[in-house]
């Protein structure tokens, strides 16, 4: 038998393709990703289930990619993002996995705005209202001023309502959301970063064999 993985023995290799066959094939068809791809990012979550002697991946092991390859440090961030792409909170699906690989490495900008408002709205609400956004933007402010400090958030609150609550009518949709994003994109996380950088992105293709989204070499 040729195997998948080297660093994987006979044994690990079948029983790999035995767990993932039908969701390589449904994955190579369903995403961005080639077969080879697919293959290469479920083995990496293969291996993530084996060392956690189950057939999931803890959340906690998702969590320390996040810290350590994705570049993502809210923590508030993170458990949203492990809510949206998981069923419980708790373990990590293939598909959850490859949904995240998926959303955080295409190019369309409509699923990105769709997946970054999802996160911004997972405390349960469909729009961004004032309590929302008031939370969010906390981090973006520190100091030893208390008043000048919650001055600063008041402001910025009311700085994002003027900008993205386009029909004043106290909140934000996705839809009042999308308009503006489009028109410019850096405003995609404007309630904190969702997404890994280009650089982040470059590192977490080589570590998984991503091929086709490596940046092309100087000089080829």
């Amino acid at each position: 038998m040729n195997r998948i993985d080297l660093t994987l023995d006979d044994m690990a290799n079948n029983k790999f393709l035995t767990l993932y066959n039908s969701l390589i094939k449904s994955f190579t068809a369903s995403t961005e990703f080639s077969s080879t791809e697919v293959v290469s990012l479920l083995i990496v979550f293969y291996k993530y289930a084996l060392n956690n002697g189950s057939r999931m991946m803890s959340t906690r092991q998702l969590y320390n990619l996040f810290l350590v390859s994705f570049g993502i440090f809210d923590v508030t961030i993170i458990d949203r993002i492990s809510m949206n792409i998981t069923q419980d909170g708790r373990s990590v699906s293939p598909e959850a996995w490859m949904r995240l690989f998926s959303v955080f490495f295409t190019g369309k900008l409509q699923e990105r705005m769709k997946f970054a408002f999802q996160v911004y709205t997972s405390a349960g609400s469909v729009v961004l209202n004032r309590e929302v956004v008031g939370v969010a933007i906390e981090k973006f402010f520190y100091g030893d001023d208390d008043d000048e400090i919650n001055e600063l958030r008041a402001d910025m609150c009311e700085f994002l309502f003027a900008k993205f609550d386009m029909d004043k009518d106290g909140v934000i949709a996705f839809e009042e959301y999308a308009e503006i994003v489009q028109n410019q994109p850096g405003l995609l996380e404007f309630l904190g970063k969702i997404f890994p950088d280009d650089k982040d992105r470059s590192l977490v293709a080589y570590c998984h064999n991503i091929e086709s989204m490596l940046p092309p070499e100087d000089g080829y």
